[in-house]
C-alpha cells in the first residue's frame, strides 16, 4: 500500500481532489491522508465543497490563513514539514498554483519526498503574478508532472523538464462530468435568483492583480456593468473583492451580487449562462466544458488553447476566433490516469 500525503488549501484545489480521491477508491493501491491548510477556510469557500463533491473530511485542518504571501507560506511550510516528518510517506501530492502548492512541495523537497504535481506545466509567463512564481517552482521540485494539456508538456521541455511529465488530460473536466447531472437536479439557484436560462452572465472577480489596484478594479466593475446593461450579470463575490471595493469606496450597482457559491449551485449557474467573465483560471474552463463562452478579466492567460479554440478572450484584446472543440483535456479519465501514473512512479 501507497502511503500519500494530498496538499490543499484552496476551492480549485477541492475540486481536482475529487476527482483524484475517486479514482484512488477505484484503483486502490493508495493511502490518503488529506491535509488542508486553511487557505480558504469558511464555509461558503471550504466546507460547503468537501460535502457536495463527497471528498473525506481532511485529516488534518491547519487552520493556517491571512498575512501576506511569504507569512502565509512560511506558516504552512513548518506545519506541513511536521506531518511529514511523523508519517514519513511515500509521496506527497499538490495541486494547482497556490500558496499551499508551494508550502507543500517545498516541505516535501526539504525532506526527500517525491512531488506528485497534477496540473503541472501552466504558464501565464507573467512572474508578477505570485501563482506563476507558485507553480513554476513547484514544477521544478516535482517528481511526476501530470499536466492537463500538450501546452504545458511543451511550456516544460522548454525549461528543460522532460523526466516525470505525462499529459493526462484535466481532472476538473472529470470533475464537471460527474456534478453536472447532479447540479442540474439538486440546484435551485436559478429560481433562487429568478433568472431565465440563457437569459443571464456570470462574472467573478478575486485576484490579486486585480482587487489590488483601485483603479484597475473600478475599470473592471465598470465592464461588468456595461455588460449589465444587456442582461443580468450575476456576481458571487470573493471576501477579498468585497473588501477592497468597500476600501476604494466602489459599489456594485446594476449587478447580481451574492455571496460565494458551492460548486453545485455554480455548476447549474454555468449550465445556462450565455457568458462567463471571470479572473478565475478554473472558470475559464469550466466555461468551456459546458460550451459557455468565456471574457478573461485580465492581461493573460495559462489557458491559451480555449482562445485559440474560440472560446475565451481577454476583456482588453480582440473578439472571439471561429469556434472549435478542444480535445486536450480528455474524455473525464484524466484523475484515473494521474492515478496509475502515481502508483507507477512510487511502487
Amino acid at each position: 500500500m501507497i502511503d500519500l500525503v494530498t496538499i490543499v488549501g484552496a476551492r480549485p484545489q477541492f475540486v481536482k481532489a475529487a476527482a483524484v480521491s475517486r479514482a484512488f477508491a477505484t484503483v486502490g493501491g493508495i493511502d490518503e491522508c488529506i491535509v488542508h491548510t486553511g487557505q480558504h477556510y469558511d464555509d461558503t469557500m471550504s466546507a460547503v465543497f468537501f460535502r457536495e463533491l463527497e471528498i473525506p473530511e481532511p485529516t488534518v485542518n491547519l487552520g493556517i490563513s491571512g498575512n501576506s504571501h511569504g507569512a502565509m507560506t512560511g506558516r504552512m511550510l513548518e506545519a506541513i514539514e511536521k506531518i511529514l516528518v511523523d508519517r514519513r510517506p511515500d509521496g506527497v501530492l499538490v495541486y494547482g498554483d497556490t500558496n499551499s502548492t508551494l508550502a507543500g512541495a517545498l516541505a516535501a523537497s526539504k525532506l526527500d519526498i517525491p512531488i506528485i504535481h497534477v496540473e503541472a506545466g501552466l504558464r501565464s509567463y507573467r512572474r508578477a503574478m505570485p501563482e506563476e512564481i507558485n507553480r513554476v517552482l513547484t514544477d521544478h521540485l516535482s517528481t511526476l508532472l501530470l499536466c492537463p494539456t500538450r501546452h504545458s508538456i511543451d511550456n516544460l521541455a522548454r525549461e528543460g523538464i522532460a523526466r516525470g511529465c505525462h499529459h493526462i488530460g484535466d481532472v476538473m473536466y472529470d470533475a464537471t462530468i460527474h456534478a453536472r447531472d447532479r447540479a442540474m437536479q439538486v440546484s435551485t439557484v436559478l429560481s433562487r435568483l429568478g433568472l431565465r436560462q440563457r437569459g443571464y452572465a456570470v462574472a467573478t472577480l478575486h485576484r490579486a492583480e486585480n482587487t489590488d489596484d483601485p483603479d484597475r478594479l473600478a475599470r473592471l466593475i465598470d465592464f461588468l456593468r456595461s455588460e449589465a446593461r444587456s442582461m443580468p450579470v450575476v456576481l458571487p463575490l470573493h471576501p477579498r473583492t468585497q473588501k477592497a471595493a468597500a476600501s476604494a469606496g466602489l459599489g456594485f450597482d446594476d449587478l447580481v451580487v451574492l455571496p460565494p457559491l458551492g460548486f453545485l449551485d455554480m455548476h447549474r449557474l454555468l449550465a445556462d449562462a450565455v457568458l462567463v467573465m471571470t479572473d478565475s483560471g478554473g472558470l475559464q474552463k469550466e466555461a468551456y466544458f459546458h460550451r459557455v463562452p468565456c471574457v478573461t478579466l485580465r492581461d493573460e492567460t495559462e489557458w491559451g488553447e480555449t482562445v485559440e479554440a474560440g472560446w475565451n478572450r481577454l476583456w482588453q484584446g480582440p473578439d472571439f476566433r471561429p469556434r472549435r472543440d478542444i480535445d486536450d483535456y480528455g474524455t473525464g479519465n484524466a484523475a484515473r490516469l494521474a492515478v496509475e501514473h502515481m502508483v507507477e512512479a512510487l511502487s
